[in-house]
């Protein structure tokens, strides 16, 4: 089994509500999808496809690569399934690996147990082929495996990615409550930003919004950022199509903008980690933070774009009620301050929400983690054309 000859099913994952925003990028990719899932996108390819997909993507979570189906009743049929799979031909003899699963069956109550058959079967195979066998644990920084069960069906898939595509790999001081580098990426997508226009991110917290903006609009591609991935960690794997995907992606960056990107937090601990972030991320250079309410911005009414918040949502009724009078002075920012631009906010609290004072035009339903989202879109008219409720 060579894997870098083969053509396969791969099937990329995301978070829920992600899937749209995921398919965008595979299409523009030059990617066909097959199937379009609510936490995932299907399509077929190779080993290369899937370098492409890992470097280029900014929504996605993992880029699975099938090596087998099945149909299994019982952990002892996982075993032997994964005992029939030619192991010596794809992990190296002094690699390093680790088992991820998702399972959904009446035998098992413990993911962990098939995680352990899994590393189980691909020992025994290696020995008895090789006489050797390769280190494993639950650090994704060699190659991953990846088992997918549910009710009789299996599917055995290598991980691709490792790591979670989702985050970027810039934020080594993530701040209070941060959003997901993936998830900012899919929301500043799912606007009406044109890259070309001032991008204005009040309450920053850890910067992440503005970052991504900044890469999304230099077309700084989230692989140009990180350095390991598990498709490195296969037998036959040759750097040369990393390098020449790497290169191309490099020559493509815009070094500068011809519009501002301003990024602004109370907390001056918020803003040193923004540009700690942003320093990391190599986009310090294009965005201007400062230390003020949200209310201070600046705005600048020339070549108007967005407007985007992430403020609190609230867990305790206390801090709702504290949050109420917030939600109104946003409300009142974006009506006196930001005529003629796109108002964005992205709230989990939809009680909050109705205190801004202003009719949105979308809401556009996301999840952050578990909590149920949505990013308020809002036409700012200069002038006296606003609309209230």
């Amino acid at each position: 089994m060579d894997l870098f000859t083969l053509s396969r099913r791969i099937f990329i994952t995301c978070h829920n509500r992600l899937a749209p925003y995921v398919e965008k990028e595979v299409i523009n990719l030059g990617f066909l999808p097959v199937e379009v899932l609510k936490t995932g996108i299907e399509l077929n390819g190779t080993m290369a496809d899937c370098i492409n997909l890992n470097l280029n993507l900014r929504c996605a979570s993992q880029v699975l690569f099938s090596l087998k189906t099945c149909n299994i009743h019982h952990p002892d049929q996982l075993y032997k399934e994964i005992l029939s799979i030619e192991w010596e031909n794809i992990i190296p003899d002094d690699g390093y690996f680790s088992v991820t699963s998702f399972v959904s069956h009446p035998t098992v109550n413990n993911n962990m147990f098939v995680n352990v058959r899994v590393k189980d079967g691909i020992v025994d195979r290696l020995r008895e082929k090789t006489g050797k066998r390769p280190d494993s644990g639950s650090a994704l920084s060699g190659l991953v495996i990846h088992v997918f069960w549910k009710e009789d069906h299996s599917e055995i898939f290598i991980d691709t990615s490792g790591e979670s595509l989702a985050r970027h790999g810039y934020r080594f001081k993530p701040g209070k409550a941060p959003m997901l580098e993936g998830l900012a990426s899919a929301t500043i997508l799912a606007g009406q930003w044109d890259m070309n226009s001032n991008f204005i991110n009040p309450m920053c917290g850890s910067g992440t919004l503005a970052i991504e903006a900044a890469l999304i609009a230099t077309n700084t591609a989230p692989g140009l950022l990180r350095r390991n991935y598990s498709f490195m960690h296969l037998i036959g794997y040759d750097d040369t199509i990393f390098n020449k995907v790497i290169k191309e992606l490099r020559e493509m960056v815009k070094e500068n903008l011809d519009f501002r990107i301003i990024a602004t937090d109370l907390s001056r601990n918020a803003v040193n980690i923004s540009k700690e972030n942003a320093e990391v991320a190599g986009v310090d250079h294009l965005i201007e933070f400062d230390l003020c309410d949200f209310e201070d911005t600046n705005v600048p009414k020339d070549n108007p774009g967005v407007v985007y918040l992430n403020p609190e949502y609230g867990d305790r009724l206390g801090e709702e009620e504290e949050l109420e009078s917030v939600y109104k002075r946003i409300g009142d920012f974006l009506k006196k301050k930001c005529g003629g631009y796109k108002g964005y906010i992205f709230t989990g609290n939809t009680n909050l929400s109705k205190k801004i004072g202003l009719k949105a035009s979308r809401r556009i339903e996301f999840y952050n983690a578990k909590i149920d989202c949505r990013l308020l879109e809002f036409e700012l008219y200069a002038g006296t054309k606003r609309v209230n409720n």
